[in-house]
């Protein structure tokens, strides 16, 4: 028991500290404001950087799309003399086959003189370019500013050969001849001898469209009542073009 007017014993409990520290709320919301902007710094280095590699890919792209592409378009040959067929071919030619960036070839052939002095066959000296050549070209390139026209002069004694191998060694794409009208009584003698027409130019034409590694393509200007033009290939005979 205890007696009345004693103190009751004390066990301690000034000497008990609490083990727990609590932070204050200005210490926390410090580190969290600090931790937020580490993050969000983070982010936005991260996205930085991604938008600097987005940036220098398009530049790339960019760069590799402005590199000019060189086309390359085919070579048409156009067998050309001061004939009114020739200049027909040539006009068909400008206005039905040739496209943009292709190569027109004007072919004028020359046949092979034989020299005075002696028997063997020779080249004539140097041939100057006709006016007309250059007539060609100017108005070719009027009519398409975008194509290539080069003049071109061979000399053989056999045309036809001479243009078929012609083609063949510039690698043409398409060859052009004009071919004149046959008259009706050539036509009857042929037909009655069983001979297929051959095209004008004493069978030059013929010769070419059937024998040239390319394609060849006779070219005549029907009447100017009736209008178009005439085609002859290799399959197909006469073919009527209105243009």
């Amino acid at each position: 028991m205890v007696k009345n007017g004693s103190k009751m014993p004390t066990f301690g409990l000034a000497k008990i500290r609490p083990h727990v520290r609590v932070r204050s709320p200005t210490t926390q919301l410090k580190q969290n404001v600090d931790s937020t902007t580490k993050t969000d710094d983070q982010k936005t280095e991260d996205s930085g950087t991604f938008c600097n590699d987005k940036e220098t890919k398009s530049e790339g792209v960019a760069k590799s799309d402005q590199t000019p592409v060189k086309l390359i378009g085919r070579k048409v040959m156009i067998v050309v003399d001061s004939s009114i067929e020739a200049k027909n071919a040539l006009q068909w030619a400008l206005t039905h086959t040739v496209q943009s960036h292709d190569i027109v070839v004007l072919l004028f052939f020359k046949k092979i003189t034989t020299s005075k002095q002696g028997n063997e066959s020779t080249k004539a000296k140097a041939t100057k370019v006709p006016g007309f050549l250059y007539a060609m070209k100017n108005m070719c390139q009027m009519k398409c500013s975008d194509v290539q026209v080069e003049i071109s002069l061979v000399e053989g004694k056999e045309k036809g050969i001479t243009i078929v191998e012609e083609a063949k060694k510039q690698e043409v794409t398409m060859l052009v001849l004009g071919q004149k009208k046959q008259p009706i009584t050539w036509r009857l003698l042929l037909t009655w001898a069983g001979k297929p027409m051959s095209g004008g130019g004493g069978g030059v034409v013929d010769y070419c469209v059937q024998n040239a590694t390319c394609m060849a393509v006779a070219v005549r200007r029907k009447s100017k009542r009736v209008g178009g033009y005439l085609i002859t290939t290799k399959r197909q005979k006469d073919f009527w073009l209105l243009a």
